[in-house]
């Protein structure tokens, strides 16, 4: 988590480790609301590489598609997830 917050910040400043926790609870609920091609949009978004080796996997994430999807599931309300779910 923390290091998600890290990565979130570094594009928005003033954004909280809260903020991103909050943010990212959120998204679990709405992941299997999301038609196929949003859950693609979004791993596009976060993920910019992913190398599979022999002693694991090294994945790559976008610093700014971190802090636009903590931005994008901050404004979501709370209502809005619970009828969601």
């Amino acid at each position: 988590m923390v290091g998600t917050w890290l990565a979130a910040r570094a594009e928005a400043p003033g954004i909280t480790e809260g903020e991103v926790r909050e943010a990212l609870a959120r998204l679990d609920p709405l992941w299997g609301e999301l038609f196929p091609a949003e859950q693609a949009r979004i791993v596009r978004a976060l993920v910019e590489r992913v190398v599979v080796g022999p002693t694991g996997a090294d994945i790559r994430l976008r610093v700014e598609g971190l802090a636009g999807l903590v931005r994008d599931l901050t404004a979501i309300a709370p209502e809005a997830l619970q009828a969601a779910a």
